[in-house]
């Protein structure tokens, strides 16, 4: 799983379980960085979805997630099971969004500048239930159903009961059955197609408990404003069978248009890019 760091006036923020570091004027001391600072210590210890994605939004805050301790529990929900937000410095922690599993990949539209993120479904339901999510975050404040809630409509056989579906946002996209969706990107770049800009890509790491193993693969979920209209693998061939000899992890763009797309069972970063 991917370990969260973000990059903000020449400092490297570097997210740990419990904690967020900050390394000041990383880039002129990379032979001997400074001691880290830390931002703030006060997140669960819980390593069960507890290592981070983090990222600086738009409002120039970062966005720190903490998910469930557990694959199914009804956990503190001002503690687990969310995205929070803060200042650079630590300070002005508050809640961005709950009800949601375990999310390590989220962006935001180049347009809008609206969040979206991806979110893992829970275990131990079968093959085909839950789906994994695409979801949108326009604002703070809306709850995204776990654990009472699954897909939008898929009332959990434990927790179900306490809290009806419409009480939640639905998901924008469901995703496979335990593809575990990870690192997620809008493309804005050149280099691709004109129908790939402002498009979504997403890292399927792949199933560990499923019958029949799907995802290992990067999809690409196309947008019309902001309602999804099509869900398609975009790269892919990890998977050979049923044995697999890559898992991505997360996707990046990079300044010149090309997809990195990272695999942490082969140990590699790949480069896709497009000539016509």
């Amino acid at each position: 799983m991917p370990n969260g760091v973000a990059f903000k006036d020449g400092a490297l923020y570097v997210a740990e379980v419990n904690r967020v570091l900050r390394f000041d004027g990383i880039e002129s001391r990379l032979l001997e960085p400074p001691k880290p600072v830390i931002v703030n210590d006060s997140f669960p210890t819980d390593r069960q979805h507890g290592w981070k994605f983090i990222a600086f939004g738009p409002d120039g805050q970062l966005y720190v997630p903490v998910g469930a301790p557990c694959n199914i529990c009804e956990p503190d929900p001002d503690r687990y099971a969310l995205l929070k937000r803060m200042k650079p410095d630590g300070s002005g922690v508050e809640t961005y969004a709950r009800g949601i599993r375990n999310t390590v990949g989220f962006d935001w539209h180049p347009q809008t500048k609206e969040l979206w993120f991806t979110d893992n479904g829970r275990d131990r339901q079968g093959d085909d239930v839950p789906p994994d999510e695409l979801n949108h975050a326009p604002k703070p404040g809306l709850h995204f159903g776990y654990p009472y809630c699954h897909g939008g409509d898929i009332p959990d056989p434990e927790y179900g009961k306490k809290r009806p579906c419409s009480e939640f946002t639905a998901p924008t996209q469901k995703l496979g059955p335990h593809v575990a969706a990870l690192g997620m990107r809008f493309y804005a770049g050149s280099m691709f197609p004109s129908e790939y800009r402002n498009q979504i890509f997403i890292a399927e790491h792949g199933s560990w408990n499923r019958s029949t193993p799907i995802g290992y693969r990067v999809t690409v979920v196309e947008l019309n404003g902001n309602k999804a209209v099509s869900y398609k693998p975009f790269a892919q061939g990890w998977l050979q069978g049923s044995r697999a000899w890559g898992r991505p992890v997360d996707v990046l763009v990079m300044p010149d248009g090309a997809l990195l797309v990272s695999d942490d069972e082969a140990g590699a970063i790949y480069r896709i890019s497009y000539k016509k």
